[in-house]
């Protein structure tokens, strides 16, 4: 064999060797997160995250109904908003992933029979806040789109009045305002009480990030239930703090509540285009502490704003 042929070998295993090595560096294509109903046997469940140590956290596995932790409110009789939707129990509305995630999925389809053209889901947990001081804890992903209203917030336990016995919103985001409107609710809605609805407004540009933002709520009331104070959270920083109101219902009676909202008065009658929108809960505790614990709470509560007036 020649010199030359030699030569011409060395380099094709040369240039072989190297275009190997490239592609073994080179960065794999991510496919995109496709969620859907489970389906086959459930993964392991994965370590709990780091964080303050929490008394109830929902494992969201995939072989295990929805009902489980939560309570389906029903229904399309609008919910004191002229909201489109009809909240029902179904699968395709609320569901578990293999990757042990919560999905509120609001479905909107104009040539769907009337009562399924929108359908979404309402959950309630069946627990409460249990405990006189703690820290409420979700990372969610929302759908952020004209006509579509995620929230994650809590009321008292059933039956109570409204607004009287109180409302805190922790996370809602109306009409894909990629705003966040941290709310805290009482007494009524007329003149002489014009004053007892508040709210900070929390711009969110990346509202639907596919990883999903950490929305969280401390709470801290005497033993006997009267006063206390609120502080809200948006990935660890503190947007808004309150006095827990005069009147209203002890905070560790209060239960969660995750919805997906399609029209009404709050997305101005708006109503959205057919598609999917799916509230993707990836991870929702109630913990001891707050993250930092209760001496990061009071330098939170000195800094953060009051909500201002609606």
């Amino acid at each position: 064999m020649s010199f030359s042929k030699q030569l011409d070998g060395f380099l094709n295993k040369a240039k072989e060797k190297i275009e190997k090595y490239q592609a073994d560096r080179r960065p794999q294509q991510q496919q995109p997160q496709q969620w859907g109903p489970p389906g086959g046997a459930p993964p392991p469940l994965p370590p709990h995250p780091s964080g303050p140590p929490f008394y109830w956290r929902p494992a969201f596995l995939p072989h295990e109904p929805v009902s489980q932790h939560f309570q389906h409110q029903l229904g399309d009789n609008g919910w004191g908003n002229n909201e489109a939707q009809n909240y029902t129990a179904e699968q395709h509305n609320s569901f578990h992933t293999p990757s042990h995630a919560l999905v509120l999925r609001a479905i909107a389809n104009r040539s769907a029979p009337p009562g399924q053209q929108y359908t979404s889901a309402r959950l309630v947990s069946h627990t409460t806040l249990s405990r006189d001081r703690g820290f409420l804890h979700a990372r969610i992903t929302a759908p952020c789109a004209r006509g579509v209203w995620p929230a994650f917030w809590l009321l008292p336990r059933e039956p109570f009045t409204w607004p009287v016995d109180g409302e805190a919103d922790i996370f809602e985001a109306w009409n894909g305002d990629r705003t966040n409107h941290s709310c805290l609710h009482w007494g009524h809605f007329n003149g002489e009480d014009w004053n007892k609805h508040r709210v900070v407004e929390t711009p969110i540009p990346a509202l639907d990030n596919p990883e999903g933002l950490w929305f969280g709520f401390a709470w801290d009331q005497p033993p006997d239930g009267r006063g206390g104070r609120l502080v809200w959270y948006i990935d660890g920083r503190a947007v808004m703090k309150a006095h827990v109101p005069e009147g209203t219902r002890r905070v560790s009676d209060w239960q969660i509540i995750l919805n997906v909202a399609m029209g009404g008065n709050v997305c101005q009658g708006i109503l959205p285009d057919d598609g999917v929108y799916d509230m993707v809960v990836h991870n929702l505790k109630l913990c001891d502490e707050p993250v930092g614990g209760w001496g990061c709470f009071e330098r939170d509560w000195h800094a953060a704003p009051e909500g201002h007036t609606m």
